[in-house]
């Protein structure tokens, strides 16, 4: 009755039987070499680091992501995100795993989100994403990760203003001596991983890497 009455819909081009169908979700283009060693950004050729990340101090050793944060992204991202429908969580696991290496001897650890969204929306998208990614590379999932205070949404900030947003929101949440890999939905300019990457290392994280379903590709 409730499919009848509210079909369920193509998130990306609204046609109509599944949340995604197979020809946007074929049509979703990968996050592929050559790229920065450092911040995964998509390059002309290898190179340890590129303008996006050249010159800025990073916690996080590298940042890579399965797609880039293009209109059909971007029309996913909400949905999954402000929308509820949690059951993206999985394509986006699944791109993320058939499209990211597997990260050997790794703890993964979400971002955690603002206390009030989470409330709002009713779940936590860079948890699920994580909890799916565990699953799929059999690595443990901790939480390893708090907020130390709410902060603006990072939506529609400049760059500098994103880093001051995010600067001192993340502590650890216990002495840490392993290596992990920061779990989050998008990568926009680095400002949220970085702070979390950073309060991670002060808590004794040998190694910080990153992992997002989507990032944002910049055109120079």
């Amino acid at each position: 009755m409730l499919e009848l009455l509210l079909p369920q819909r193509c998130v990306v081009c609204s046609v109509q039987g599944v949340q995604v169908c197979e020809r946007c979700r074929a049509g979703l283009p990968r996050i592929g070499a050559p790229l920065c060693e450092r911040c995964g950004a998509p390059t002309a050729w290898p190179v340890a680091r590129c303008a996006e990340c050249s010159g800025r101090r990073l916690a996080f050793g590298s940042a890579r992501a399965a797609v880039p944060y293009d209109d059909a992204v971007r029309a996913l991202v909400r949905e999954w995100k402000e929308r509820g429908l949690r059951r993206l969580a999985l394509l986006a696991a699944d791109l993320v795993a058939g499209t990211v290496e597997r990260p050997d001897g790794a703890t993964l650890v979400p971002v955690p989100a603002d206390r009030d969204r989470s409330l709002k929306r009713g779940h936590e998208p860079a948890t699920q994403l994580a909890s799916e990614l565990g699953r799929r590379w059999e690595l443990p999932v901790e939480r390893l990760l708090r907020r130390t205070r709410a902060g603006q949404r990072q939506r529609g900030l400049s760059q500098a203003d994103r880093r001051a947003n995010v600067r001192g929101a993340f502590a650890a949440a216990r002495q840490i001596q392993t290596r992990i890999v920061l779990i989050d939905d998008v990568y926009t300019t680095g400002s949220t991983a970085n702070a979390a990457a950073s309060a991670l290392r002060k808590g004794g994280a040998r190694r910080v890497d990153v992992v997002t379903f989507a990032r944002t590709i910049r055109i120079r």
